[in-house]
């Protein structure tokens, strides 16, 4: 006998590939990123140039953050879930399916963005100012695309906003059963976080301070929301999403205080340096 859903509960009966093309699949979740990453660009470009950084090595810069992010999305995904791709490893390359690890993605944009943005000579400090509001909100509406994919949810909820998935192609434990929106309330705090950071964009004067100050309120933000995950514990009854969110704000606290307690003056070598 099927339990019924809680009031007020969504289903989503949506087939996570939106149309096929020969073995070409496109899904929702994909079109959920490129959609992220229009939005994220094109905040950046505004930024960008607000900030007179040159526009031409900004964009190449761009896609190798793109490629290092997804990559690194993808690869912490698929280590988290090691036990269910080991014995499907084609489902590895299956992106259409979702499942990428924000944290992931943060790690290997930001290896690669400074990589990037050290052999065109941009001073990677103020790109990362730049960048943060962009990457903020590609984050909320790439969280949005889990809701036809049916990945990053909680443990099963009988609160009234649950989600519960009726499509087999959907990444959810169970079909018929209303779990928590994990990826709505991250994306709900990305939005906020978005809020704070352009109303502070303009009152951190150094380079670093905004992009510091952007990694902690994710890390906080997505700390608290992997308690309602149900992924493997690493250590001290902590998640991955756990761990890896104490390293970025520790991250971000050590560049906030260090740019905010760093004696300099306006216009020294310093300031201009590639790292600056």
């Amino acid at each position: 006998m099927t339990t019924p859903l809680p009031f007020g509960s969504i289903t989503v009966g949506l087939d996570p590939t939106l149309f096929r093309i020969g073995h070409l699949h496109v899904g929702w979740y994909g079109l959920a990123v490129a959609a992220a990453i229009g939005a994220g660009l094109w905040v950046v470009r505004h930024e960008t140039r607000g900030r007179g950084l040159p526009q031409d090595a900004v964009w190449s810069v761009g896609i190798w953050v793109a490629a290092g992010g997804f990559a690194g999305a993808r690869l912490l995904h698929v280590v988290d879930r090691w036990s269910q791709y080991s014995g499907d490893p084609l489902g590895i390359f299956a992106f259409q399916r979702g499942g990428l690890a924000i944290e992931g993605a943060l790690i290997g944009g930001l290896v690669a963005g400074v990589l990037a943005a050290r052999l065109n000579r941009i001073p990677v400090l103020s790109l990362a100012d730049a960048v943060a509001p962009g990457e903020i909100l590609g984050q909320a509406i790439e969280r949005l695309g889990c809701l036809v994919t049916g990945d990053a949810l909680g443990g099963p909820t009988s609160l009234p906003w649950g989600v519960a998935y009726t499509n087999p192609g959907s990444m959810a434990k169970e079909l018929g059963v209303a779990y928590q929106p994990v990826f709505a309330y991250e994306a709900l705090w990305d939005l906020v976080v978005l809020a704070i950071l352009w109303r502070l964009r303009h009152k951190l004067a150094r380079p670093g301070a905004l992009f510091g100050s952007y990694l902690m309120l994710y890390a906080v933000g997505k700390f608290a929301v992997t308690f309602l995950r149900e992924e493997r514990v690493w250590l001290a009854g902590l998640q991955q999403a756990h761990l890896l969110a104490i390293l970025l704000f520790a991250v971000g606290l050590a560049l906030f205080i260090y740019r905010g307690t760093r004696p300099t003056t306006a216009g020294s070598p310093r300031e201009l340096a590639p790292l600056a």
